[in-house]
């Protein structure tokens, strides 16, 4: 019963900053109470498991309930329950009036609006990024990403954020190019083209549903991935993917697998085929 108390005492003291981090996230004092009582909730199964840090165990864990609910609100297309100051009116009457006045200056009607029009990957590597100082490798965790992606996905939104042109930078326009060409070498099957754009050490990966339609589970190395996808990708277009350079694979006029590749400096260090429908869906996909 003790260490039940130790763990209750220590999630009360990360309470408001939690409720902070999910309100933020999803725009809703309502929603933003079940993601922290469903954390609670895990942390009492987990009865402290594992966890060296409770902070950041229970950030991650409200970062990823937040990731779920505003990728369901995506496929159903639908608006948040509350927003704004308005959302303020809902929220626990248990918390101070500090904490609420608190609350209403730094998240305004405005930038709440401006969060809703990011993906749920761009959202939540903001907010957690940029408002909590949560490290990119965290929310690669989160988003089952490597932290140089969420880095490229927090810096995506943070322009969208503060209304900055969507000009591509140098960068852009250099991950834009090692995709396109890889994308070309691979249908005009260009062996020496796939090789220029692969790292020595590539990896490729596919989940469950890609194997079913053909892929190899695993392959290492350029010249096995490159042999792989020689005279391959004709149904495939440039994409971008929760704001990331990608591919996207449309068969019978549905999109039914999405490529997503890693770069490191001008060449592709990991790549991995999902054709699972419920991962595709949670997906922001923007066709090139």
């Amino acid at each position: 019963m003790g260490g039940r108390n130790i763990w209750a005492d220590r999630f009360e003291a990360e309470r408001g900053r939690l409720r902070a981090v999910a309100y933020r996230m999803l725009g809703s004092q309502a929603e933003a109470e079940d993601a922290v009582q469903e954390a609670w909730l895990r942390l009492e199964r987990a009865d402290g498991d594992g966890i060296d840090n409770p902070g950041g165990w229970l950030t991650t864990v409200v970062g990823r309930i937040c990731l779920d609910m505003l990728r369901a609100r995506t496929r159903r297309r639908e608006d948040p329950i509350d927003g704004g100051e308005g959302a303020l009116q809902h929220a626990d009457p248990a918390a101070g009036a500090d904490e609420q006045a608190a609350l209403a200056d730094t998240v305004g009607l405005a930038l709440l609006v401006v969060l809703e029009r990011l993906t749920p990957a761009e959202r939540l590597a903001f907010v957690l990024h940029d408002m909590f100082d949560v490290p990119f490798e965290e929310i690669g965790r989160i988003v089952d990403r490597s932290p140089v992606a969420a880095r490229q996905l927090a810096s995506r939104a943070r322009r969208r954020v503060q209304g900055l042109p969507e000009t591509p930078s140098a960068d852009y326009d250099r991950r834009k190019g090692v995709v396109a060409a890889f994308l070309a070498a691979s249908r005009d099957g260009d062996f020496s083209g796939l090789l220029a754009v692969l790292d020595p050490e590539v990896s490729f990966h596919a989940d469950a549903d890609a194997i079913r339609l053909g892929a190899l589970a695993e392959i290492h190395g350029a010249e096995a991935v490159a042999t792989n996808f020689k005279g391959k990708a004709t149904a495939a277009r440039l994409a971008l993917i929760d704001g990331a350079f990608g591919l996207a694979v449309i068969l019978g006029g549905q999109l039914r697998i999405v490529v997503r590749m890693e770069l490191e400096g001008e060449r592709i260090v990991g790549i991995e085929s999902i054709a699972d429908p419920a991962r595709i869906a949670a997906f922001d996909v923007e066709y090139l």
